[in-house]
């Protein structure tokens, strides 16, 4: 036995050492993750090692997932000329000496990078060195990735038309509770678990981790229509919002919640989403075959709306601008989506069809490839 870098005892191992570079949001850091998990799937033998900052979520949900973190320097790239500008070649420099630090020590035969603060100081430290594999899961690719595949081994990325070079169309990497979840086995569990209806079909409303006010107002003000037509909601409405939703007696519930801990279980009880559109939001809601209403973050490069576009042009969701979600437009969508079981099996389907379920398997095999002509 060895010890690890958080101090854990890990087995001594004689497969490859795999870095990935993924911190910051989550939709960094669960792609990256499910690439773990698919890496030791394929190669119990090997060591995944993280790297990440303080200041990301990668600090609890890494070591939760079971895999050892190492801490880097954060290098936020400013999105105006100011005096952090000034100071980034200084921040790169400390960062990148850092992560190479950690690279040597760890033994590093491969650094797959997913974007964001942490994957720039990987790759710079990298370069030359260790074989770099990029993903990217948005349909614009941000600037850490388009500086990794200029020098990298192999480049993946979830969507056609992403602008980087030589790019290898593979989807996101899903986590197997995922992509392995039969809603219908799991509904009635579910449904008791929310306190939902069993029977009644049910809307899933989220926006995110911290809620979306916009949509917490265009849902909670259709509340009354929805209970007309027998839908029933599960409504995340975000830890620092509150929602307040009168009950209709003899109609299905309204359940509203501060935060889904359990998204296996709020997919399982659902019949149909209504969202926003995260690169991951729309993979995994794909993946499940929930037929969705995407609602696009107002700001931004309009990356959410172009996540989303695959689905709705094959069938399986409607797009609506944050501007435009009211509570009318709740009830026009929701409820002819909802009460009609034939359109949402098509939707379904459809939502299904534009997704890649082995996607995680794929980058890991591209992964293991590059470590593998890294030590031969």
């Amino acid at each position: 036995m060895t010890v690890g870098p958080t101090g854990a005892s890990q087995p001594t191992r004689t497969g490859p050492c795999v870095v990935i570079a993924g911190g910051g949001t989550a939709g960094h850091i669960e792609p990256a993750l499910a690439l773990a998990d698919a890496v030791m799937r394929l190669r119990p033998d090997a060591r995944v090692v993280a790297l990440g900052t303080e200041r990301g979520l990668e600090k609890t949900i890494v070591p939760a997932r079971g895999y050892p973190l190492e801490m880097i320097p954060p290098v936020p790239m400013p999105r105006k000329p100011n005096v952090d500008l000034l100071k980034l070649p200084l921040k790169v420099r400390s960062a990148v000496k850092t992560t190479r630090e950690v690279l040597e020590r760890v033994g590093a035969d491969v650094v797959v990078g997913f974007g964001g603060y942490v994957a720039l100081p990987a790759y710079l430290a990298a370069r030359g060195r260790v074989p770099i594999v990029v993903h990217d899961s948005n349909a614009k690719v941000g600037l850490a990735n388009k500086v990794g595949a200029r020098f990298a081994e192999r480049v993946a990325v979830a969507v056609d038309d992403s602008g980087l070079p030589s790019a290898e169309i593979i989807g996101i990497p899903l986590r197997e509770s995922i992509i392995n979840l039969d809603r219908a086995a799991l509904r009635a569990k579910a449904r008791e678990f929310f306190g939902l209806d069993p029977h009644a079909p049910t809307l899933l409303v989220f926006g995110g981790s911290q809620g979306a006010r916009s949509i917490n107002n265009a849902v909670s003000g259709a509340a009354r229509q929805l209970a007309d037509a027998g839908i029933g909601v599960l409504h995340a409405h975000g830890p620092k919002n509150t929602l307040a939703v009168q009950s209709v007696p003899g109609a299905p519930p309204y359940v509203a919640v501060p935060y889904l801990e359990r998204m296996d279980l709020a997919y399982a009880a659902a019949d149909a989403a209504l969202c926003r559109c995260g690169a991951m939001t729309v993979a995994e809601v794909s993946a499940v075959g929930l037929p969705a209403v995407y609602v696009p973050l107002p700001i931004g490069n309009g990356e959410q709306a172009l996540n989303a576009r695959p689905v709705v042009n094959n069938g399986g969701a409607f797009l609506v601008d944050d501007a435009d979600l009211t509570p009318a437009k709740v009830a026009e969508l929701v409820i002819p989506m909802l009460t009609d079981p034939r359109r949402l099996a098509s939707m379904s389907t459809a939502a299904q069809g534009t997704g890649h379920r082995e996607a995680a398997d794929v980058l890991a095999r591209m992964v293991l490839d590059a470590a593998h002509k890294g030590v031969s």
